[in-house]
């Protein structure tokens, strides 16, 4: 590893025979494939080895990044074409796409189609939403070399020849929509960001071509800023260190990480049903709640206590009910209530007559 004045800073021991190298941005990860068939993944945050995944693929000498997903394209010499993340042991999707060994690969910005060239001398696009092939086109040389543009152009080396095609998602046409022979046959291919420039590199040197149209004219500068200064971009490391992305999160589709699995815990629940015999949930709803160990003999002393208040109450309202009465029946007799002289005895009553 070295840095951009050419002083090395390290040597990665771990990884031998590293035939291609693709680095995931936003996940920190640097991942290599060998000639044993090993696809390896290093975090280059921590320098730590985060995975090492056995591809029983053979030679791994075709690779190519989704730019989507982060998923790694890994082309075999069976003609097929794997699909790997760092978390699952297996591939996540293995598609036949030729008859021979597969020569290049390239997946589009946008994470929806991918073109590939095996020793069948076919160029075939491929929809990954589907994983079936769209078009095909027979070259006379085959493709030795592929890649897309920011706006979807698809960059092919034939023999000697660099061809461009455009539109390839609707439809492969079958001329070509530039063509340019550089000084020796081209060993690769890459489009500049931003640009419309095609470079390819070759026994002589370098070449870049003017392809009209392949760059992105409208460029995200919170997303990527290709005129940044330095300050800024010691900041841009800073904040993409701080928002990188865990290795276990790298999936086909990324949109799956915020949603919920009904299907999956249906399934769990009638399994889980199946094995008991019972719904343990619905059952739940009318179980009633645990109590705290002692919880029942304060509850009783709680009860004793009120009623005893609820008896003191009572005797209470009766000692003054018994009052209320005593008072009404000596008003009564003195004559209080109505205001009138109180009644004479029987006795004075007769006496008084007489």
């Amino acid at each position: 590893v070295y840095d951009n004045q050419g002083l090395e800073l390290n040597v990665l021991k771990s990884f031998s025979n590293v035939l291609r190298l693709q680095f995931l941005p936003y996940h920190f990860l640097l991942a290599t494939a060998n000639a044993q068939g090993f696809l390896q993944y290093l975090d280059i945050s921590v320098g730590k080895e985060v995975a090492a995944l056995s591809t029983r693929g053979g030679r791994l000498a075709v690779m190519a990044q989704n730019p989507a997903n982060a998923v790694l394209h890994l082309g075999h010499g069976n003609g097929t074409v794997t699909l790997w993340s760092p978390s699952v042991p297996e591939p996540l999707v293995r598609v036949l796409c030729h008859r021979g060994a597969v020569r290049a690969l390239a997946v589009d910005p946008s994470g929806t189609y991918m073109a590939s060239a095996g020793l069948d001398r076919k160029l075939r696009v491929f929809d990954l939403r589907t994983y079936k092939a769209l078009h095909d086109l027979v070259l006379p040389l085959g493709a030795a070399h592929l890649d897309f543009s920011q706006r979807g152009l698809l960059a092919a080396s034939c023999g000697d020849v660099v061809q461009v095609y455009k539109e390839v998602g609707k439809e492969l046409p079958t001329q070509p929509y530039l063509c340019h022979r550089p000084p020796r046959p081209p060993s690769a291919l890459r489009f500049c960001p931003f640009e419309d420039v095609l470079g390819a590199g070759h026994a002589h040197g370098f070449t870049s071509i003017l392809v009209p149209g392949a760059g992105e004219a409208n460029l995200d500068a919170l997303e990527n800023n290709p005129y940044r200064s330095r300050r800024q971009r010691q900041e841009w490391e800073v904040k993409a260190l701080l928002e990188k992305i865990p290795a276990e999160l790298l999936t086909l589709d990324p949109s799956l990480l915020g949603r919920t699995d009904t299907a999956t815990l249906q399934q769990k629940r009638d399994e889980r049903i199946q094995r008991l015999g019972f719904d343990p949930q619905a059952k739940a709803k009318f179980k009633p709640r645990r109590r705290v160990k002692g919880s029942s003999s304060l509850h009783r002393k709680k009860k004793v206590a009120h009623e005893e208040q609820r008896a003191v109450i009572q005797q209470s309202v009766e000692q003054r009910e018994q009052e209320r009465k005593r008072e009404r029946k000596a008003m009564k007799k003195t004559g209080k209530k109505t205001g009138a002289p109180p009644t004479p005895k029987r006795g004075a009553l007769e006496r008084f007559r007489r």
